[in-house]
């Protein structure tokens, strides 16, 4: 990514704690996605509300169990069979939708690559079971957007609780509100931001 020198910089430079933080990771080590916008979508849908460990978890046994992982595939499996890898009902439901719309061909992720991020945002959030999230981490992962400040997530903003030393006992809003303060300062860079501050609580880098 061309612009991640430079938001690394300039991100640095306005805002030093979050500079020292980068600091602490080599250059090298910095957003990697999929490659896959099929596999970033269902990436982030089986994530939803789950721990990463869990998600993991499935991921190994939908790997397992179809090493052929992909829209035709998942469009043609049998409940049981995405049951059986630990998936929800609801899950299911959202996997296999989005797969049928790729099949169908209503769901064009070329167009996507050049559409505006609140066109993103609104195509994706079309498709059942992909919401604000959910379609950001798209466009963190895959499209590579600079931008990209994901209020929802809950990572980033314990992340930035413990970051920037705010109390425990703010109610969630309250630190959401104060988060979205914060990224005003990292504009137009805060999917550099984010990265950083979910890269220093996980110790393997997040890849969707």
């Amino acid at each position: 990514m061309e612009y991640w020198d430079t938001a690394v910089r300039e991100l640095g430079e306005r805002d030093p704690r979050l500079g020292a933080l980068i600091r602490l990771y080599p250059a090298e080590d910095r957003l990697r996605g999929s490659g896959d916008p099929f596999m970033t979508l269902s990436n982030a849908i089986v994530g939803q509300q789950i721990s990463t460990a869990a998600a993991e978890g499935i991921w190994r046994r939908l790997h397992g169990r179809f090493p052929d992982f992909s829209a035709p595939r998942i469009a043609e499996a049998s409940a049981e069979d995405l049951r059986a890898c630990g998936l929800s009902a609801r899950k299911i439901e959202y996997l296999r939708g989005i797969a049928e719309a790729i099949v169908r061909g209503e769901l064009d992720f070329g167009a996507l690559e050049s559409a505006e991020d609140a066109m993103v945002r609104q195509r994706l959030c079309a498709l059942r079971g992909v919401g604000p999230w959910t379609s950001e981490m798209f466009l963190i992962f895959h499209l590579r957007r600079p931008d990209v400040l994901p209020l929802g997530d809950m990572g980033l903003v314990r992340g930035c609780q413990r970051l920037y030393g705010w109390p425990e006992a703010i109610p969630a809003a309250e630190l959401r509100e104060r988060v979205l303060e914060r990224g005003a300062l990292w504009k137009p860079w805060r999917t550099v931001a984010t990265w950083y501050i979910w890269r220093s609580l996980d110790g393997n880098p997040i890849v969707y």
